[in-house]
Parts: C-alpha cells; structure tokens; sequence
C-alpha cells in the first residue's frame, strides 16, 4: 500500500507542472475540489473563511498562493498584497498572521538587486509592518537548496531585533536535528513539518519511519527548551505521542500549538480544540491555487477520491 501511494505522489506532484492540466483545472475552477482546501482566489473570500474559523475557536494563518518569482517588480507587488493583508487583519481583529515564501519576495530574482538580499530587504518590511500591526510573520521554508539562505535571513531579522518571526524546520532533511539545535539560543518560534518537496536520498530520509521519528526527536527537542513550538501534522501517532510527552514533561499548553491545512482532518481539528488545545488552521488564497491543490494530493493521495467527485458533480 504504501509502495502505491508513493506512485501515486509522483503522478501528482509531475501534473502539478502540466500546463495542460492547469488550463482544465482553472477552467472548473473553485469546483474542481480546491475550495476544500483554499480559502477562496481573493482576499475577501479568505477573510470570510478566516472569521469563520475564528467564530468556532480556531486561530488561523493565511498565504497569498504562489513561489518563485524571478523578477522584483513582480516581487514588490507581492509584498504590497501583504502589506495589505496585515492591514486587514488589524482591521478585522482576526488572531491571523501570514506565511510567506521567501521565493515570492524575491529571493530567486537574479542580478546584485536581488537574491538574498531582496529577499531580507522585503521581509524586513513585512516584519516591521507585522509588529506595528500588533502580529507576527511565518517564513515558510522551501526546497533543500533554499534551507541556509532561509536560516541565514531569520537569524538576520533576529539580529536586528525582529522577534516577531517564526521559521519552519522539516523532519524529512537529515540536517534538521542540528540545525534546530542551532537555532534554540535564539528562543525561537519554530513550525515542526514532515516535508513536501521531493528530495534525493543524499538529504532526506526516503522512509516515512525514519521521517516521523525524526519528527519526534526534533519536537521533543524543541519542547524541552524555550521558545514556542507548531507541531505541524495530520498524523493521529504522532500527535498523541507528542501530546503523552508533554504531559510526562510538565510542559505548559501555552508552550506550543497543533497547526493543520484548511480541509484536511477537520474532525480531528475540532477533537483538539475541545480537548483544550490551541488549534492553528492554514488557509491560503489566491489564483495559482492550482500547484497547491497537486501538492495536497500528493500529500494524502486519499483526497484524490474528493476531488474526482468533484469534477463530474453538477
């Protein structure tokens, strides 16, 4: 079973980069079953989604959809729209903060105006504008190439007193263990995630034993020393094992946050939240949800079946 998924992943993820696919996709639209899982193509719609997430108890964070971009122009435009998305927040008095690629600020524009350092110049903005606002700013992490420059920019916004910032570590990589063990001087607010990005043998473990004990090993590290930790997971094992740990340790629920995708497991989401849990629900928007809908397949091929319903229901 498990070999099958992991066929099933890789068609997935490969109709991710099919522009055929993508044009039959947009063309169904929200129908197609991604309103399962994203929270609307415009702010509004998000907002609506959001309110009612906070209504039943939930806090919730938000991602404008969409990576790698390889021009500043089209970079600062995206840094406007969070711009706008912080300010809306504030205005709605919603417990939301936003997520957000570094790829998407820039970080893959080529040339000395870009890179690295359009990347921190940008998110330095929204992190300062976040503060203001009263709020905090997740930076998503991305593909293993992409890791050091994401660590190298957080420790930055660190060191010029931003600490409304939180990052995102994935069990998957080998590297992750230490590199938490680096970061923790730093008291930081770390998201725990298992990975979604295809990598080689050569920097992730390709069983899911070895990833979900690495899982483990990287919370409990994280719970046992200062700093906030988001345990990032649909996964029942995993989330009671954690859950066990806490309790033996004495650790403080205000210590940590379970964090879940808008459509998946909601009755699990609902059981933590009435078991006294702090429940954190990611609901992203925009347009190009169309790559974000593959990889939510590729995550749990089960949601597959949801989908296809979709498409031939009128």
């Amino acid at each position: 079973m498990a070999g099958l998924q992991e066929i099933l992943r890789r068609v997935i993820l490969s109709a991710s980069h099919s522009p055929s696919l993508a044009r039959l996709a947009r063309r169904h639209g929200m129908r197609a079953g991604a309103s399962r899982f994203v929270a609307g193509e415009t702010l509004d719609d998000c907002i609506a989604v959001l309110r009612a997430l906070a209504d039943r108890g939930f806090v919730t964070n938000t991602t404008l959809l969409g990576e790698s971009v390889s021009d500043a122009a089209v970079a600062e435009r995206i840094v406007q729209t969070y711009l706008t998305i912080l300010d809306r927040i504030a205005e709605e008095q919603l417990p939301t903060n936003p997520s957000v690629k570094l790829t998407h600020l820039g970080l893959d524009v080529p040339g000395p105006g870009g890179g690295e350092a359009l990347a921190y110049a940008n998110i330095a903005r929204l992190t300062a504008h976040a503060r203001g606002r009263g709020t905090f700013v997740r930076i998503d992490m991305e593909d293993s190439p992409r890791v050091d420059p994401t660590l190298r920019i957080y420790r930055r916004l660190r060191a010029d007193g931003l600490d409304n910032v939180g990052i995102v570590v994935q069990a998957y990589l080998y590297r992750t263990a230490q590199d938490v063990r680096d970061l923790l001087p730093l008291r930081p607010n770390v998201r725990v995630v298992k990975g979604a990005y295809l990598e080689p043998p050569a920097v992730a473990f390709p069983r899911k034993a070895d990833v979900d004990r690495n899982f483990l090993a990287v919370a409990e590290l994280l719970l046992t020393a200062e700093g906030y930790t988001a345990i990032a997971t649909h996964d029942d094992a995993l989330i009671a094992a954690l859950i066990a740990f806490t309790e033996r340790q004495g650790i403080p629920r205000s210590r940590f946050e379970f964090q879940m995708l808008y459509g998946v497991r909601p009755g699990l989401q609902a059981d933590l939240l009435a078991r006294g849990f702090r429940v954190l629900v990611a609901a992203p928007y925009g347009p190009d949800w169309y790559p974000y809908l593959m990889r939510r397949l590729a995550e749990r091929p089960a949601n597959l079946a949801f989908v296809l319903r979709n498409l031939i229901r009128r």
